[in-house]
This record gives C-alpha cells, sequence and structure tokens, in this order.
C-alpha cells in the first residue's frame, strides 16, 4: 500500500509542475509575442527614419547643386 501512496504522490506532483510548465509556457510565449511586436515596431521606424534621410539626402543636393549654379 505504502507504494501505492508514493505513487500516487508522485503522479499528483507531476501533474502540479506538467500545469506550472504550461502557465510559464504561455508566460513566455505571451512575452515573446510582445517582444517581436516591439521588434516590428521599431523595424517599422527604422525604415521610416532611413527614407527621411534619403530624403534630406536629395535635398542637401538639390541645394548643392544650386549653389554651384550661383557660383559658376
Amino acid at each position: 500500500m505504502a507504494a501505492l501512496q508514493k505513487l500516487q504522490e508522485k503522479i499528483t506532483q507531476w501533474k502540479a509542475d506538467h500545469e506550472a510548465l504550461k502557465s510559464e509556457n504561455t508566460q513566455l510565449k505571451a512575452e515573446l509575442a510582445n517582444v517581436s511586436g516591439s521588434q516590428n515596431a521599431q523595424e517599422a521606424q527604422i525604415a521610416a527614419l532611413k527614407r527621411e534621410l534619403e530624403e534630406k539626402d536629395s535635398e542637401i543636393e538639390k541645394i548643392i547643386a544650386q549653389v554651384e549654379a550661383l557660383l559658376a
């Protein structure tokens, strides 16, 4: 009877451990989704800043061309 009781205790403990792991897994998945969303937002911001930089570079090139034309 003692062996059966020990086995039942182990099974109960394993069930509790399994539930704890499922909960932790769910939490980690949520954290991963948040990080992924944050990373996507940062990538979008970087892309927007790159486009803005390219536009500014183009404007600078136009101004330089105009100044060179005036000096010529």
